[in-house]
This record gives C-alpha cells, sequence and structure tokens, in this order.
C-alpha cells in the first residue's frame, strides 16, 4: 500500500513543481558597462553597469558620475552626503539617494522604458518618486550597457 501511495503522489508532486516557469528576461546573462560625457556642471563620465542573471531578469544595477572637488577627482557617490545637495532647502535627498531610487526603479521595470521627460531637453522626469536631479546621463549610460545585454 505505501507503495502505491508514493508511485501515485510522486508523479504529482513531480507535475507541480515540474509546472513552475520561471520569468524569461530579455537581455543575456552578464555584466554589461556603459558610459557617456555628463556635461552638466564641467566635463563628467557618467558610468552605468548592469548584472543580467541567467534568466535574462536585470538583477544588480549600479550607477555613478564622477565629480571634481577641490582639484580631486572622486565620484558623486563617493561624496555621499558631502555632496551637499540638501543645502538646497527644496531638496529633500541627497544625489546619491536619488541615484538609488533610479536603480532600485530600473531593476523594478527591467529597464528604462517606463522613463518619461518632463523637459523639452529630456533631462528631467518625474517617472521615480523622489528623484529630482537630471538624469539624462545616467540613463544614456544605462541605454548603452542594456544595448549591450540585449538578446
Amino acid at each position: 500500500m505505501k507503495k502505491f501511495v508514493v508511485l501515485m503522489v510522486l508523479p504529482v508532486l513531480l507535475l507541480l513543481t515540474g509546472c513552475e516557469k520561471v520569468a524569461e528576461g530579455k537581455y543575456k546573462e552578464g555584466t554589461y558597462m556603459g558610459h557617456v560625457t555628463d556635461t552638466y556642471g564641467g566635463s563628467n563620465q557618467a558610468i552605468a553597469v548592469i548584472h543580467v542573471s541567467k534568466e535574462g531578469l536585470i538583477d544588480s544595477v549600479y550607477l555613478d558620475t564622477t565629480y571634481t572637488k577641490d582639484d580631486a577627482v572622486t565620484t558623486k557617490k563617493a561624496l555621499g552626503d558631502d555632496y551637499n545637495m540638501k543645502a538646497n532647502p527644496a531638496v529633500t535627498k541627497e544625489w546619491y539617494e536619488q541615484v538609488d531610487l533610479l536603480e532600485k526603479a530600473v531593476i523594478k521595470e527591467q529597464g528604462i522604458d517606463f522613463i518619461n521627460w518632463t523637459d523639452s531637453e529630456q533631462s528631467k522626469t518625474d517617472s521615480i518618486s523622489g528623484v529630482t536631479i537630471k538624469i539624462d546621463a545616467l540613463y544614456r549610460a544605462l541605454d548603452s550597457a542594456l544595448k549591450l545585454g540585449k538578446k
């Protein structure tokens, strides 16, 4: 009787677990980098690095921009709070906090197609709550990296 129950239950379990389909993304597995010159506030480099899982899904995004302060070249993320955007009373989040929101949105949306521009220069968006910085250079760097990873 035990054999009969095992023989009846095993195919059902295999059927149920075998039917679960893993989402398949639109990118090739790997790590892809894009960079562009960001002319806002000087001549800096905006960089985007994305990682795509074996399922073809974006699972990690890193964005940053070079920045020169006191004759030292660094990045805006490395400066953290010292980038000092919050000195402006209209600003509620530092640069790195806003970029973190952008990175998370790209992962959630699996790309940048969701971004709508709010100005004629296509540099600002209201597609991501809390992001008030100009993102055009980061967008172009992301676009470059995503094109490399496209299936």
